[in-house]
């Protein structure tokens, strides 16, 4: 299979306030965007997040060829226990996912 990363444009995460991290998948073309949509199970990104799958939020954007889906963070941004201030870390897991 194939990554995700290959497929795609860029893989992006990002910080999305205190509480929320936000993963962009900017697929380029609209072929690449119908099989990323099609395929992507927001199920398998709950898994791999460590997220219930009721509190994955998800948006398939055809005019802009962008899946972008959010999820809470574990736990608040800057706190004590927080490791990933800036969201950034799992673009680089959903990047590397196969399609």
């Amino acid at each position: 299979m194939m990554r995700l990363g290959d497929k795609v444009l860029k893989v992006r995460s990002k910080n999305a306030g205190p509480f929320w991290i936000t993963i962009d998948i900017f697929c380029g073309t609209p072929e690449a965007f119908a099989e990323v949509s099609g395929k992507l199970e927001t199920q398998r990104v709950a898994d791999l997040t460590g997220t219930p799958l009721q509190l994955v939020k998800r948006f398939d954007i055809a005019d802009l060829r962008v899946v972008k889906l959010s999820i809470p963070r574990p736990v608040v941004q800057g706190s004590r226990d927080d490791r990933d201030m800036h969201g950034a870390a799992l673009a680089v897991l959903i990047d590397e996912m196969s399609l």
